[in-house]
């Protein structure tokens, strides 16, 4: 699958791979600030953003998806950042290709299984006739009767598209409910890799605690952790100028 990707900056390459139900757009400002020092890719993962769709969805297929789009661009080596889902998949990747891989940052998410949360979420979405709506603040109100968080809410609505015939979603909701329990699957099952890696995740968050510290260095013999306070699962979003400088310094450090 040939995924939509944007690309900033020169020098050595640093992929950013998003969460569920993001995109790379979620991640604009971002690598707007790391294309200073390095070659951005944000890719949207397929049945994400402007990549294709596909009924099927896990873990080997996204890392084969990353795989390609760094043969096309021709990038042998590159550091890996990846959010919550896209975290899972920097690590499967990391498993799958050790060698391609110099270092990688994992943002609040553990190799582990996790446990069917997004599932109401997704049938919420899918349930409105999005033929009744004239604006996204109709559409964001009708989310509210079961998604309580105005947090959430915006950041879904990010999948919005709209055009001559009304609004859309631009992700595949469908086929994400359908492979959904492949999404929460663990990953790294027998791996143990060497390579420098910092795993940053929120002190509020409650998908990585202590038994995934203790999981991921069984996995991941050079782990590093950051916990930044006052924020949740989208660290990055809720501290950006921490989660910059956290990130930075691990990058740059020879």
């Amino acid at each position: 699958m040939k995924l939509h990707y944007q690309q900033l900056g020169e020098g050595q390459p640093l992929l950013i791979i998003h969460g569920l139900f993001g995109s790379s757009d979620n991640w604009r400002s971002m690598a707007r600030y790391f294309s200073k020092f390095f070659q951005v890719i944000s890719l949207d993962l397929r049945n994400h953003g402007q990549s294709p769709h596909s009924e099927k969805q896990d873990f080997t297929l996204m890392v084969e998806d990353v795989r390609a789009l760094c043969d096309s661009l021709g990038i042998s080596k590159a550091h890996v950042l990846g959010h919550s889902l896209g975290g899972k998949v920097a690590m499967q990747f990391a498993a799958h290709y050790p060698q391609s891989v110099d270092k990688l940052v994992v943002v609040d998410i553990s190799p582990r299984q996790y446990f069917s949360q997004h599932t109401p979420m997704m049938d919420t979405m899918m349930a409105l006739d999005m033929d009744q709506y004239a604006s996204r603040s109709e559409i964001d109100e009708a989310l509210s009767a079961s998604i309580s968080d105005k947090t959430v809410r915006q950041f879904l609505l990010m999948n919005l598209r709209t055009d001559e015939s009304g609004f859309s979603w631009r992700i595949n909701l469908p086929a994400l409910k359908q492979n959904y329990q492949q999404l929460m699957a663990p990953v790294c099952t027998t791996a143990v890799l060497d390579m420098p890696s910092l795993f940053v995740y929120g002190a509020l968050s409650d998908y990585v605690n202590t038994q995934d510290r203790t999981l991921i260095q069984q996995h991941f013999t050079q782990a590093e952790f950051v916990a930044i306070e006052k924020a949740g699962h989208w660290v990055h979003a809720e501290k950006p100028q921490q989660f910059k400088q956290i990130v930075e310094e691990f990058l740059r450090d020879a």
